[in-house]
Parts: structure tokens; sequence; C-alpha cells
């Protein structure tokens, strides 16, 4: 983990570890991701790099990794949360519940996502058949503990 935190401190540009795994057989998983914008393929060969130049193949025998962390994968670490502010995500809870909106805050404890959808005023029936019954933007801010939160994605859209 060292000398992947070393190259990415090296490199300076938002650059962080989703995961990293290492099996029995010494292969080397490492998931990156980064603040703004995409992974690059000079960013997962300079991080991939750093460790095969700096471990002895001599010593022990390994198999390295690098990638980004993938669109359909399931938020694992803060940062992405914190990432993805703003975008449209889907959140699975731990009840089996689903929703999709904005996410508009993360913390370690909690979750705020924003939900919104076009409803008809309620009214009594006299008072709607007289006026146009136009729907209205309902919107709803939904606070889930992270303790309930069993996966947040990202909606990956093409509009």
């Amino acid at each position: 983990m060292k000398l992947i935190d070393e190259r990415i401190a090296e490199l300076a540009n938002g650059l962080f570890v989703v995961d990293l795994s290492i099996s029995n057989t010494n292969v080397i998983h490492v998931e990156i991701d980064k603040h703004v914008g995409g992974v690059a393929i000079t960013d997962c060969m300079s991080v991939s790099r750093n460790v095969e130049h700096n471990l002895d193949r001599e010593e022990e025998d390994f198999e390295i990794h690098v990638s980004s962390a993938g669109l359909d994968k399931p938020f694992r670490v803060m940062a992405q949360y914190d990432k993805n502010i703003g975008k449209e995500v889907k959140v699975l809870l731990n009840d089996k519940t689903k929703l999709e909106g904005i996410l508009k805050a993360a913390s370690e404890q909690e979750i705020i996502i924003e939900t919104s959808r076009m409803e008809r005023p309620e009214g009594d029936a006299l008072s709607l058949s007289k006026r146009k019954k136009k729907k209205e933007l309902i919107v709803e801010q939904h606070v889930f503990p992270m303790v309930q939160v069993k996966e947040t994605k990202i909606v990956i859209s093409f509009k």
C-alpha cells in the first residue's frame, strides 16, 4: 500500500485507492478513482510500474492489476460519495428498499438523497374540478444512516 500511496502523492492529480487485495498466489488487484474526472490509462500504468519497480521478483513472485473503480460498481469508500455529490444515484438499503435521487450530502454517519416527482395537489373534489388539475413538483430529502445503506451506485445516463 505504501508504494501505491507514494505514487499517488507524486502524481498529485486527485487519485485515491478504492480497493486493494492480494490473493494467496500474490496477485495484487488495485482499484483507483479520481476526485475530479476519470482515471486515465496512464494513471493505472504509473501506479503499476511503481509497485513493479520497487518489489523484488527474485524475493517473491507477484502479478499486479491496476484499474479504475468502474461506474457499475457500488461505492466502497467515502471519497466516492464525496466525488458524486450532486449526481443521480441508486441506493439499496439493508431492508431491500430502493431509492433513486440526487446525492445531496454524505458523511461517515449518513447520506442525504433528494427525490422529486410530479403530483396532483390534494384537495376536495369540488375545488379540484373547478380548477385546472396541474401537477406540482414535489421535492423530498431522505436521510439514511450509513449503517442502513447496503450499496450506492451512480446512475448511468446517456441523456
